[in-house]
């Protein structure tokens, strides 16, 4: 695999502890029952992956952690990928909300909520996204009024995984709505059993099923304010560092979803038979696997580079990550549908995991962030580096035989054409 290639000993060996335990220890009847809505939150599951150590892997071990590059849990989340969203969710949950108690948190916070939450003893939850809107973070008007040690939060949250699982929550707040839009938002951490605390609907999903995902009201819920992570009116800045785990686990885990759907795919066109030959032998069927293998690798290309970038704290790093995120999710949800085209009809039925991986596909490109707002950030961030390099390559402009032709390079309108030339 070319995975392989890019990861160092501990890093393989890492991956194949994972891989032990999600085809050994993992039940098909746990990923039937969250698709069948029979389970309202894989709590087992975390804790199973608690027990083994294999949450959080990148923070420190005094945290519970293993100290683990981006590498190594890239390598992670794409063998748990290929169990689906929701359970490949549940495994970077921690990484996420781990993301801003181990950067932003105390130590009394990190003692606290990061400790147990990587052994699996508390399930977490990141509550972002409001009914008014999705991708609009800044107009957040879910309201944390602070007086005499406490906030008084008011408002409500959708569309928050583990909304029916967690037992705290990291809730985006408005604490100065006359501010500038970067100047009003704090993370507050809040605690499911906090009187006024609601986990008001859950949402019947496409996909994704079995992991609680719903939405939140908070009716003047009092937090103390030793529950603020990070500055008051800080929360842009944690916004902006939030966005690389919960892209990168994203693109991981979508790793392992292409791939699961497109072994099941070649093991039936290596098996099924048509016109008295095996359809891998039609032209049909191979060049799309030849398609599908492809993009899986570039993608898992790329999200490994973005890792590394992200680890070595490179300029590019924002872009990259924006980057991985929309290639390999729309990866997966390309070799899930050619995967699905390859098998034909039986596909489409349930005798097959094709139908629930396509179903699963679908949300990952809209989830953190749609893909596109990652061509929004991707586009931006090239144009700066571009425009900002001090050190260019070669202007390959003047190789153009009429290059020196200003006069022929117009980029507005000039006075001549306004005085009538």
């Amino acid at each position: 695999m070319l995975q392989d290639i890019l990861l160092t000993d501990e890093e393989r060996a890492l991956k194949k502890e994972v891989r032990d335990f999600v085809k050994n220890e993992v039940s098909p009847d746990l990923t039937k029952k969250l698709d069948r809505d029979e389970i309202r939150y894989p709590r087992e599951f975390v804790k199973s992956l608690g027990d083994r150590n294999l949450l959080g892997l990148r923070f420190q071990k005094k945290y519970g952690g293993r100290g683990q590059t981006w590498t190594g849990e890239i390598a992670a989340l794409e063998e748990i990928g290929v169990l689906g969203t929701a359970l490949g969710c549940a495994f970077a949950m921690p990484s996420i909300v781990g993301e801003a108690l181990h950067t932003f948190g105390t130590e009394e916070q990190k003692e606290k909520f990061l400790k147990p939450l990587l052994k699996g003893d508390l399930i977490s939850a990141e509550a972002l996204t409001e009914p008014r809107g999705g991708s609009d973070f800044f107009g957040a008007t879910t309201r944390a009024e602070y007086k005499n040690g406490y906030f008084t939060v008011r408002g409500q949250k959708r569309f928050v995984v583990a909304a029916d699982g967690a037992d705290f929550f990291i809730v985006y707040c408005n604490t100065n709505p006359s501010g500038k839009p970067h100047e009003r938002i704090s993370l507050i951490l809040i605690e499911k059993d906090r009187e006024g605390v609601e986990a008001k609907y859950l949402y019947g999903l496409l996909g994704t099923r079995g992991g609680g995902t719903g939405r939140l009201v908070f009716r003047d819920v009092k937090v103390p304010e030793s529950n603020l992570i990070g500055g008051l009116n800080e929360g842009a800045a944690i916004f902006n560092t939030m966005m690389v785990p919960e892209r990168l686990t994203s693109a991981g885990a979508s790793l392992g979803m292409g791939r699961a759907a497109l072994e099941v795919a070649v093991r039936y066109s290596d098996r099924r038979k048509a016109f008295g030959q095996k359809i891998r032998s039609f032209q049909g069927v191979s060049f799309k696997v030849a398609d599908a293998i492809t993009q899986l690798d570039a993608a898992r290309a790329l999200t490994i580079a973005a890792g590394k970038s992200v680890d070595a704290g490179l300029p590019s790093a924002r872009r990259l990550v924006s980057e991985a995120k929309k290639c390999a999710t729309d990866a997966a949800w390309n070799i899930s549908n050619l995967s699905m085209q390859i098998i034909g009809g039986i596909g489409y039925t349930n005798v097959y995991p094709i139908e629930k991986m396509v179903r699963d596909a679908r949300l990952i490109q809209i989830w953190t962030g749609t893909n596109d707002i990652m061509n929004l950030l991707i586009q931006h961030e090239f144009y700066r580096e571009v425009l900002n390099d001090r050190n260019p390559g070669r202007m390959i402009e003047v190789d153009a035989p009429e290059g020196h032709m200003d006069d022929e390079k117009v980029y507005e309108d000039d006075d001549m054409w306004t005085k009538g030339w």
